[in-house]
């Protein structure tokens, strides 16, 4: 016992060797009072780890530097009950995975019938538009888009007018499609029932 005070004082005051000679012959001890509790492998790697770092916080106010085996095995086991405790009472959880998202650009069957609905929808409200508004929106969306002098020229409007009046036809859109979507759903949703 005297052997080990000497260790204690002796890594207390820094002494890596006496640390060492410590570590190798305790760290058994300290593993398997671990492992009785019933501990996992990287749970019992956690109640060693903290088990050490306690000791080392307390390495210079230890009251009898003698026992220090014995005060590594209660500290070890007090970790180690903690730790069970614990590990009852928590869900293994990915913390990551609200960064996995569906893929819109795979070529699933579900993805391909929504973006052909999608475009049956537009194509279809866009029929319904008064053939200005249509010229208007199908010029904005050529590559490159058609300059406002030639729309205003080949639509009889005002430079000035064309920003504005392809913002009503865009808004006049956007209700023809919502309103069709609605219809579509409606329709699905009767003929689902009738099923």
């Amino acid at each position: 016992m005297d052997e080990v005070s000497d260790l204690v004082q002796r890594a207390a005051l820094g002494d890596q060797d006496a640390w060492s000679a410590l570590v190798d012959r305790f760290a058994d001890l300290i593993w398997s009072v671990a492992r009785s509790v019933g501990l996992g492998t990287s749970d019992a790697a956690d109640v060693s780890q903290t088990t050490w770092l306690r000791f080392c916080e307390h390495l210079g106010d230890l009251h009898d530097p003698a026992r220090a085996g014995a005060w590594l095995a209660k500290t070890a086991r007090r970790e180690a009950i903690r730790v069970s405790r614990l590990g009852s009472r928590q869900v293994v959880a990915d913390p990551w995975n609200w960064l996995e998202k569906a893929d819109t650009t795979a070529d699933g069957v579900d993805h391909q019938l929504l973006v052909t609905e999608r475009d049956i929808t537009v194509q279809c409200a866009l029929a319904v538009l008064p053939e200005r508004c249509r010229a208007l929106l199908t010029a904005a969306a050529e590559d490159p888009p058609v300059p406002y002098q030639v729309l205003a020229d080949n639509l009889g409007l005002a430079v000035g007018s064309v920003g504005p009046a392809r913002g009503r036809c865009l808004e006049q859109l956007r209700r023809l499609i919502d309103e069709m979507g609605h219809e579509m759903f409606e329709d699905k949703t009767s003929s689902w029932a009738r099923t």
